[in-house]
């Protein structure tokens, strides 16, 4: 079975090989995630789901970043079609796909993670990073709550005070820190990153295919118990009703007229 043909993300695989990498593929935008790129992720999973010969899937961004988050310009210049909700949603759903997508997923994360992009990253079953890696989480600074299931994930990676501080500051965060937080399984040099990746997808592809799908549905259910993402359906409604509020318009303009300078 071929895998589709996309603009924003590509899906590389060999017939007869366990191992095929999702690669997020808008290196001018730093992999921004535009509705398009959401939309296609969506459709990249369930094409997994359907690959009944790959194990494991690593998860990373073309050229100087992971991804920089959701893309701003994509989702103020909305064209018919969707309703503002429905787009909001978009995120949440991308998010859902990669979480429970068939294969295991091993993220692979250089440059920045931001955002939207870093609730990608926490969807992701494993995380090896680079060691010059930036996360940060800009949403309050932009006026916007972090949504796409985004707190319930890192509540159950990181515990409510970190995730609260770090969502509600706003302030970046390096490699060591988040591999200190737990939020990461291994930190490598940069130039490495991509190679560790495919090792550990290598060595896991090697592994028994039944015990590995339990293995991921099981921690799964059980993190669902802990801080599920179900409940998150309404982060769309929080998002549309942050873009009305005046407040929160004027932060998000003040934001991004600091970033221009």
């Amino acid at each position: 079975m071929r895998a589709p043909r996309l603009s924003t993300i590509k899906i590389r695989h060999r017939a007869g090989v366990p191992v095929a990498t999702l690669l997020l593929d808008r290196p001018d935008r730093l992999n921004a995630l535009s509705r398009q790129l959401l939309g296609e992720l969506v459709t990249a999973c369930r094409w997994l789901d359907g690959a009944t010969d790959i194990k494991v899937v690593v998860v990373r961004g073309a050229g100087r970043a992971f991804s920089a988050g959701f893309d701003l310009e994509d989702f103020q210049s909305l064209d018919g079609g969707s309703s503002p909700r429905d787009t909001a949603d978009l995120g949440r759903v991308a998010a859902d796909a990669l979480t429970d997508v068939r294969p295991i997923t091993v993220a692979a994360l250089h440059g920045h993670v931001v955002g939207g992009g870093l609730v990608l990253a926490a969807a992701c079953d494993f995380r090896v990073a680079a060691d010059d890696v930036r996360f940060s989480i800009p949403e309050v600074d932009l006026g916007i709550p972090l949504a796409w299931g985004g707190i319930p994930r890192l509540v159950r990676e990181l515990g409510p005070a970190i995730t609260k501080e770090l969502v509600l500051t706003c302030r970046p965060f390096g490699a060591d820190e988040a591999k200190a937080l737990r939020f990461l399984n291994r930190v490598v040099p940069a130039a490495d990153v991509v190679a560790e990746a495919d090792a550990l997808a290598a060595e896991l592809a090697s592994k028994p295919w039944f015990s590995l799908r339990a293995t991921k549905q099981h921690v799964n259910a059980v993190m669902d118990e802990i801080a599920g993402v179900g409940r998150n359906a309404n982060d769309a409604d929080s998002l549309v009703a942050a873009l009305g509020d005046e407040e929160s318009r004027a932060a998000s303009r003040a934001y991004l007229a600091n970033r221009r300078r």
